[in-house]
């Protein structure tokens, strides 16, 4: 029987429910129990696509993160970060307790992690319903998905983090807009990028990453 991942029993669930459409479709009963069934699928599937783009899209966050406040799981104080001679900020970073160079860019949508670092951090990469795909240099890539349970930069953390992973990143590690945007304020002063976290906690002071 092939893997039909995660999503496997549901998939199977709504071909045996389209099979009993058709076998009962002269029993009017039958019928109706199965319409019913079909409509509660429909809906499943809606709530399953909703809750992945709420995980991944950053406008949803900010919504949910207005709806409810209480929920914001980024803590630490301010970090600062200097510009690269690359012209790129970068900044050392642990996943889940594994220190990685991590690439900030908010022009990236999601925060997106190399196979070797989702493996190193011992994470299990999956298929979503709805398959998540990405615009690159090298065309639109399908990527698997992933929460980091504790992502830590500097003195900020941040807690439940949904990544994307796929071996078209090569060995390179983003932070994205999915992160950024869950930061109380994000800016560039001086060729140095200034991290804000929500509910500052007395930590130990931070350096530059």
């Amino acid at each position: 029987m092939p893997d039909l991942g995660p999503y496997g029993p549901l998939y199977l669930l709504l071909a045996a429910v389209l099979l009993a459409g058709v076998i009962v479709r002269r029993v009017p009963i039958l019928r109706t129990i199965v319409n019913l069934a079909s409509w509660g699928l429909v809906a499943l599937v809606l709530f399953i696509a909703i809750d992945q783009r709420g995980r991944f899209d950053p406008y949803f966050q900010r919504i949910t993160e207005r709806i409810f406040p209480d929920q914001q799981q980024v803590v630490g104080d301010e970090v600062r970060i200097r510009m690269s001679p690359d012209g790129h900020f970068w900044a050392r970073a642990t996943v889940d307790g594994v220190e990685r160079r991590m690439l900030i860019d908010s022009g990236a949508t999601l925060t997106a992690l190399s196979e070797d670092t989702a493996a190193a951090a011992g994470l299990e990469p999956r298929d979503e319903l709805v398959p998540v795909l990405l615009n690159t240099a090298n065309g639109t890539i399908r990527a698997k998905t992933a929460t980091v349970a504790r992502l830590q930069l500097g003195a900020i953390r941040a807690g439940g983090l949904p990544v994307v992973v796929s071996p078209a990143f090569g060995r390179t590690d983003i932070l994205g807009m999915n992160f950024l945007s869950r930061l109380k304020s994000w800016r560039v002063e001086d060729r140095t990028l200034i991290l804000v976290p929500h509910h500052p906690r007395p930590v130990a002071s931070s350096t530059p990453a």
